[in-house]
Formats: structure tokens, sequence, C-alpha cells
């Protein structure tokens, strides 16, 4: 059986500075960063690509999330989603979505900064910072462009490296910045046995 992901992320045009209220769906999307692949049962990956689509051709997105099996993000339910509502009629709370911020939360009791789980798990970091990323998309030339570009698909590959690394070892480092210690959480983030269940039923 074939499993078929989305780990993303997005960027915005705005910040909550700019707008009235704190709704994320009044920020709009300058840019949309994804790696879409398919995983045998075994969680193995067999085929994936990175791909990013700019606001105006959000609608080739729809499809692609409606295919998924687990649509993986960071922040995504309370963030990344409310932000993409607006492009869409598709209730797209009611896809499958994997929040590994709020798995986190539920598990730790606290949230964690996606750059400290990645310098203390996978010695990388965040190439930029958002403030930068609305900059990028307003100055709209060429090189700003591409700098935004690369901003939001390395956000998109750390989320993938973080949310695989968990997949094989069950367990993050999580940094305790005022005590300069680091912890184990144990964490699960496979398949529930009903899934392949489900799964299988359909072959039939």
């Amino acid at each position: 059986m074939t499993i078929n992901e989305v780990i993303f992320d997005l960027e915005t045009k705005k910040l909550f500075d700019d707008i009235a209220g704190h709704n994320p769906g009044d920020l709009g999307v300058s840019i949309v960063s994804f790696y879409q692949r398919s995983l045998n049962q075994n969680l193995k990956e067999e085929s994936g690509q990175i791909i990013s689509l700019w606001e105006k051709d959000l609608d080739q997105l729809w499809p692609i999330l409606s295919w998924a099996n687990r649509i993986i993000g960071f922040n995504s339910l309370k963030f990344d989603v409310p932000v993409l509502q607006p492009y869409t009629k598709i209730p797209l709370s009611s896809l499958p979505h994997f929040d590994i911020l709020e798995e986190i939360r539920l598990t730790l009791g606290k949230r964690i900064s996606l750059n400290d789980l990645a310098l203390t798990n996978l010695r990388q970091e965040k190439v930029d910072i958002g403030l930068n990323a609305v900059k990028y998309y307003y100055q709209g030339d060429q090189e700003s462009l591409k700098k935004l570009q690369e901003y939001c698909e390395n956000d998109v590959l750390i989320t993938k490296n973080l949310y695989d690394l968990v997949l094989k070892e069950r367990r993050l480092k999580i940094p305790d910045r005022n005590r300069r210690t680091e912890s184990w959480l144990k964490l699960d983030f496979s398949y529930p046995k009903s899934f392949f269940a489900i799964s299988q039923e359909k072959l039939f």
C-alpha cells in the first residue's frame, strides 16, 4: 500500500501588526511550499519532491491536500490552515492534519519554536525570519522573491526532517534555554493500526 503525505509551510503578505484584530485569515498568502511524497507501508519514502506555489497559483494546492493521507505542518492548525481558508470553499480543518507543535504541546505541556528544535536535534537552523519574508514579498524583485521561496522551502525541509526523526526514533530532544540543558521527550508519530486496516479494506 502507498501512504501519501504533504509537509507544508506558508508565508504571509502581512504581519498581525498590519491588520485589525487577530484573524490569521486576514494576513493573506504570499507563497506556500510543500514536500509531496509517497511512503510504503514501512513508512519509507519511495518518491518525493518539493514544490512552491505563489498566491495566484493556489488553486493547484487543493487537489494535492485532498490527495494526502496526512498533511504535516508546524503550528499549522492554529496558523497556516486559517490563513489558507479564505482561498477555498473546502473546509480545510476537516482534512487529515498532523500538527507537530500541537503533538509536542499535548505531551510536553508547552510550545517550543521550530528553530530551537532544529538546532537541538538536527544541527540545522532557519535561514531567515518571518518579518523579512513579508519585506521580501513587498520588495517584489527577483532576488527578494528568490529569498522568500528559499526561506519557506527551508522551513518545510526542517519540518520534514524533524517529523522523519520522530518516525524513526520516537523521541526528540527538548532544549531548556533557562537551564541550558536538554531532555528527551517521547513521541509517537506513527499511523494508528486502524489506518492500515481501513486502507486494506479499500483494496477489496
